[in-house]
């Protein structure tokens, strides 16, 4: 389901091999993404000079998600270079130009309700499941064949947007239906709707 394999004709990529993100506290980001997550902790670095530390954990497939420690970091900025909160209604979930917004982990659909019941048993707060579609809410309260992915939505102790998606259908051509917007479009979007 989801995405099918593509050919691209410049490089042969086989998937991400990691994605670093920054932490304010490496022992608590190993506990949670060790213990809360069950992700394997698989490779540790003392970076040289004292700048601080990389440690990388299998997210499966063959995937990485690494994490940077520096005792230097400037703290976080909700809203500027993390979302302020979880998507839903009335939240905020822009950030600033080169920022990561989330990280999404797949899963199978068919266990998006087992997988938020072990996330809450274990005291993290997690969004209800969001069914989105292409309706113009974006959001179907069932999970019915216009759904393409289904999600939940939860922040790591450093304040990261992690998600659980689950492709529901294959994508297709009349999935790529918008024009991309230009910097210049940037007062149309603002306009009130």
């Amino acid at each position: 389901m989801g995405l099918k394999p593509r050919d691209n004709k410049e490089f042969e990529l086989r998937g991400i091999n990691h994605l670093a993100l920054v932490c304010r506290d490496m022992e608590e980001t190993v506990d949670f993404y060790t213990n809360a997550l069950g992700m394997p902790l698989v490779k540790t670095i003392e970076l040289p000079g004292n700048m601080g530390q990389h440690f990388f954990f299998d997210c499966g497939n063959g995937d990485s998600l690494a994490f940077f420690w520096f005792p230097d970091a400037p703290e976080r900025a909700p809203g500027v270079a993390s979302p302020a909160g979880a998507p839903g209604p009335g939240s905020e979930i822009t950030t600033a130009h080169g920022s990561m917004n989330h990280v999404a982990f797949d899963v199978d659909p068919h266990q998006m309700e087992e997988y938020r019941q072990k996330l809450v048993e274990k005291g993290i707060e997690v969004t209800a499941i969001l069914n989105h579609d292409d309706s113009p809410r974006q959001i179907s309260k069932e999970w019915t064949d216009d759904v393409f992915v289904r999600s939940m939505y939860f922040m790591d102790p450093n304040g990261i947007l992690l998600e659980f998606a689950a492709w529901t259908r294959e994508l297709n051509e009349s999935d790529v239906q918008h024009k991309p917007a230009r910097a210049a479009d940037r007062d149309t979007y603002l306009q009130p709707a």
